[in-house]
């Protein structure tokens, strides 16, 4: 497997609160993430911070190859204690009343990817040249379209779009959304920010996916391409192709 984080302040917040990572264990799977910080001057990008570092030290204490269900096990576990000393800071320091984040997360091995979501950060799965969203959105927004009320069009320019219904770090206890899929020699995982969808459509992201550049040069495109549609975000990625080269780190 080979992997990529890529993120960008925007072109209109004054500072980024999104983090991210991706990251090999001692047993050669791969962690990808990408948390999107909430709270604005409330520190939103401790929150995020937090979620990154927190996933990467405790990943990196594995020492044994998962099976699909232990992917799935640690992942809902150590997401739930990460909201909670999330939601503990806020508590106990007034600077970070109100922090949040989103938070999604890969366990990716080359034979399936186990993954959870927290907020309205995404995965897809690009695959036989099709993009695939596999997470859904804990949104105000996401949960109008799947209750009928509104369509994805009009989702997209709805003024209460940026209403979360899960975060991290927002409330003691969180539910978590936990899945397993497989996956083959080729296939792409991209995790991605609101930064980056409300920017460039799946249309336009899947030509990128399509193309033969290497991930850098992939990734550094989609994050152009939101920049010049107005980047009204901070822009964070993290893309994982299913290949036998290395992990690159940028």
């Amino acid at each position: 497997m080979k992997g990529i984080f890529r993120t960008h302040t925007g072109k209109v917040r004054p500072h980024n609160e999104d983090d991210g990572a991706v990251k090999e264990n001692q047993t050669g799977h791969m962690l990808a993430l990408v948390a999107d910080g909430m709270g604005g001057h409330q520190a939103g990008d401790v929150a995020s911070k937090m979620a990154r570092d927190g996933l990467l030290n405790y990943w990196k204490e594995i020492d044994k190859q998962l099976s699909p269900k232990e992917a799935e096990e640690w992942l809902n576990d150590t997401v739930q204690k990460l909201n909670k000393e999330i939601f503990l800071q806020s508590r106990q320091n007034a600077q970070c009343e109100g922090m949040g984040t989103t938070l999604v997360a890969a366990v990716c091995t080359d034979e399936y990817v186990s993954f959870s979501n927290v907020g309205d950060s995404r995965v897809y799965l690009f695959e036989d040249r099709q993009l695939k969203q596999m997470t859904e959105d804990h949104s105000l927004v996401g949960e109008l379209v799947r209750s009928g009320q509104i369509s994805e069009e009009e989702a997209e320019h709805h003024p209460r779009k940026n209403v979360l219904l899960r975060a991290l770090g927002t409330e003691k206890s969180i539910e978590v959304d936990v899945r397993t899929i497989s996956w083959r020699e080729g296939d792409m995982l991209l995790l991605c920010s609101d930064g980056l969808t409300n920017m460039v459509s799946d249309e336009e992201i899947s030509s990128y996916l399509s193309s033969s550049e290497n991930l850098d040069e992939i990734a550094a495109q989609l994050v152009d391409h939101a920049n010049k549609a107005g980047g009204e975000d901070n822009i964070s990625l993290t893309l994982v192709r299913h290949e036998t080269e290395g992990v690159s780190h940028t």
